[in-house]
């Protein structure tokens, strides 16, 4: 499989069983009606885990364009391959989306709030406020990025070994992805994924769902600048620790 393959894979399966959860849990007549947060951040993690034990011995498993464009700043990814993660990262987040909407198509058209349809797909604050939703955007990615380069230490010190969410394991990074949603993301939903945010907003714009609403297109930028420049960040501070030791 090649790292392209993998990564459209890899991501396509974590928004399937991510979004996937997200809809048992709040989508009208399903059996998992109402499981609460603890049953979505849950279902994430292992939707994490899932992702990664695919693309994990083919691409390091990035499946989040923050991770590719983090290690590329650090220096331990080819940025001329960040496009084609990204892109793939993209492709696979929309597929997993579409593949959501088709197991809970009946549960979809009964769901008459479209706010509520849209949460499957994408994220949205609990608390509009801009500044604050961006900035809770910008620490969960940083954790998340920060997190990855302790993880993976070893590695980062030896230029010839591959880095990624694959690197750490499976288990430590679902482990991880759940620690993020249970502490931080009761604000924005925690996208800390620019791919798991704007691939299934765009495929929930395309859906002939019932009753369908806005895709919410003035608050998408915000999953997708603010995990950037958390990754970013993370990568840089990361940095210049390394350069004191």
């Amino acid at each position: 499989m090649s790292p392209f393959t993998a990564e459209f894979i890899g991501t396509m399966f974590l928004i399937l069983l991510g979004t996937g959860v997200v809809a048992n849990v709040i989508l009208k007549g399903t059996k998992g009606n109402a499981g609460g947060w603890m049953v979505i951040t849950t279902g994430w993690a292992l939707a994490v885990f899932v992702g990664v034990v695919i693309a994990g011995p083919y691409s390091t498993a990035h499946l989040n364009p923050a991770v590719s464009i983090g290690l590329a700043i650090a220096g331990k990814f080819d940025w001329a391959n960040v496009p084609a993660y990204v892109l793939a990262q993209l492709l696979g987040a929309m597929a997993g989306a579409f593949l959501t909407w088709l197991v809970y198509k009946d549960h979809f058209n009964t769901t008459a709030d479209p706010d509520t349809q849209l949460a499957v797909f994408s994220t949205s604050p609990a608390i509009r406020n801009v500044t604050f939703n961006l900035l809770s955007e910008i620490i969960g990615t940083f954790v998340l990025i920060f997190v990855v380069f302790y993880f993976t230490d070893a590695e980062i010190r030896n230029p010839k070994a591959p880095i990624g969410l694959g690197s750490l394991g499976a288990l430590p990074v679902a482990f991880l992805v759940w620690a993020i949603g249970l502490s931080l993301g009761g604000t924005t939903g925690y996208a800390i994924n620019p791919a798991r945010d704007l691939g299934p907003r765009i495929i929930h714009a395309l859906l002939p769902i019932k009753q369908k609403g806005s895709s919410n297109w003035k608050y998408a930028w915000i999953p997708v600048i603010g995990p950037t420049i958390g990754a970013v960040l993370a990568a840089l501070i990361y940095m210049l620790l390394e350069i004191k030791k």
